[in-house]
């Protein structure tokens, strides 16, 4: 009998340890236990070393971190943190940290992994060991038979992009399982951060774009296999905002500085188009969001401080400003509270009116797209940018990245749920973020993504640190016909999430 108490108190003992080393409780039940199909000598340490007794297996994940690690598939269900494993990229994959026990080798976290216990004694990996899941990651992670992990369907594969502002890097979610799937180096500096900024998506979901603050370029990104395929030069500036213009053949994309310039490319060939810029003239003060009516012949454009969207025509030319507050146009280059600062702009899905988050007045401004006329002005949330919009219900997300009305401790940003057809505010989502910028809605798998930047020292502490250096992001996932969490995932990502794009979302 005291053979048996013995044995259950260490055996709860090792659970307790798991619960404390890894957090929260898995949110739903174990998936159906598969075959065990990792390569023979990644098996070994998987199976051998990890999917054992009170630690990674079936009977004990819901404590570890709701990481199941006795077969390949269940590894790609992740954890309660999201992607554990990434393709190809055993830098950005976080289970090569709690594995790793040199710093030479790569990030280290804590608690080292296998753990060890009385009850189950074991040893750090081997230096051969460690190498061989770094080898088999960055040969893309395979099973047994040579499958790489969400490589199925490349041309229909429902995806979400999110630029990974302090890392140089694109984060790509597979959108069924919500993972991470892949991470796609972009920049061309690689002595330095270039920092992508904004993420582009076109209409056929065939190709993205990106722009960069410190760079002197827009890449181009193919969709189907995930990798830069294209780069145009666009010179020395703050490239804040890339658009791809409805029709998928032109990108515009704004420069932001005082005496900024908006410059134009051919999207299939990647090569500046010869039209008005405003460079040295002046017409453009701290140019930043982008849209265009559905011919994309009529250009609109927020000037980032100050009253003022830009609308012409880059080939007539025909030039003028629109006032967004009835006042007349003026600019400044420096923010004050008073002025509506606008900052992003989009069109109605018919594009008959154009919405503009004013982060200046804590609004979002409605106009008519034909006639510049004022339609409505609604209160928003603190400090307004990116906005997303639903063409399944008439939503339009709008991400407040300083709300601190948000209810839940240590966090901060909410988005506001907004009819665009009637102007009232639908719902108030007050979740798990801080400091969103973005957010994407994925109208055919009824989702919403929503980037926490996570930029401020004062925010959560990860639970892993980043290759890269700086503070971990994530992003939450929301129910597009519940306005509610969809899961309590928080989804770690490398260094400010950023820009989202979504593939296929119309």
């Amino acid at each position: 009998m005291r053979r048996v108490i013995v044995v259950l108190f260490l055996s709860l003992l090792a659970g307790a340890l798991c619960i404390i080393s890894c957090g929260r409780k898995h949110p739903g039940p174990a998936p159906e236990i598969a075959t065990a199909d990792f390569p023979s000598d990644v098996g070994k340490i998987m199976i051998g070393k990890c999917a054992i007794s009170g630690c990674h297996n079936a009977a004990s994940y819901q404590n570890c971190n709701g990481l199941l690690l006795d077969t390949w598939a269940h590894l790609f269900n992740g954890s309660n943190n999201g992607a554990s494993v990434i393709a190809y990229s055993p830098k950005y994959s976080p289970l090569l940290y709690f594995v790793n026990t040199d710093s030479s080798r790569g990030t280290v976290a804590i608690p080292v992994m296998p753990q060890s216990t009385t009850a189950m004694p074991q040893s750090p990996l081997t230096a051969d060991e460690y190498a061989t899941l770094k080898n088999w990651i960055t040969s893309g992670a395979p099973d047994k038979d040579g499958n790489i992990p969400f490589a199925a369907n490349p041309d229909t594969r429902q995806k979400i992009y999110i630029t990974q502002q302090g890392c140089d890097l694109v984060a790509v979610i597979d959108a069924k399982s919500n993972l991470v799937m892949r991470y796609i180096p972009v920049g061309m500096n690689a002595s330095t951060i270039e920092s992508p900024h904004s993420i582009s998506m076109s209409s056929d979901g065939k190709f993205a774009c990106v722009s960069f603050l410190a760079g002197t370029y827009i890449q181009k990104i193919d969709t189907r296999t995930d990798t830069v395929v294209a780069s145009m030069p666009v010179g020395i500036g703050s490239w804040n905002i890339v658009y791809i213009a409805p029709g998928d053949t032109s990108l515009i994309a704004t420069d932001w500085v005082g005496d900024g310039m908006v410059i134009f490319g051919n999207a299939t060939t990647m090569q500046m188009e010869p039209w008005l810029t405003g460079k040295g003239s002046g017409l453009f003060v701290y140019p930043h969001g982008i849209t265009t009516n559905a011919a994309a012949d009529t250009v609109f454009v927020t000037a980032q401080y100050g009253n003022v969207v830009y609308r012409y025509s880059p080939t007539l030319p025909y030039y003028t400003t629109v006032s967004l507050n009835g006042k007349p146009p003026a600019t400044t280059n420096a923010g004050d509270s008073t002025s509506p600062n606008p900052h992003e702009i989009t069109m109605s899905p018919d594009y008959s009116k154009y919405f503009v988050s004013c982060q200046g007045t804590n609004e979002v401004r409605v106009l008519d797209a034909h006639s510049n006329a004022i339609l409505d002005s609604i209160p928003v949330g603190t400090f307004p940018q990116e906005m997303a919009i639903s063409l399944t219900h008439p939503y339009l997300f709008v991400a407040c990245m300083e709300d601190a009305a948000n209810p839940l401790t240590g966090r901060r940003g909410s988005v506001y749920v907004i009819n665009y057809n009637t102007f009232e505010v639908v719902a108030k989502l007050y979740g798990d973020f801080y400091q969103p910028h973005d957010l994407g809605v994925d109208d055919i798998n009824g989702t919403i993504y929503i980037a926490s930047t996570n930029a401020n020292p004062s925010g959560p502490a990860p639970h892993h640190a980043t290759a890269c250096g700086g503070r971990a992001g994530w992003y939450t996932i929301y129910d597009l016909n519940k306005l509610q969490p969809k899961n309590n995932i928080r989804y770690e990502m490398t260094v400010m999430p950023y820009s989202v794009g979504v593939r296929f979302a119309k």
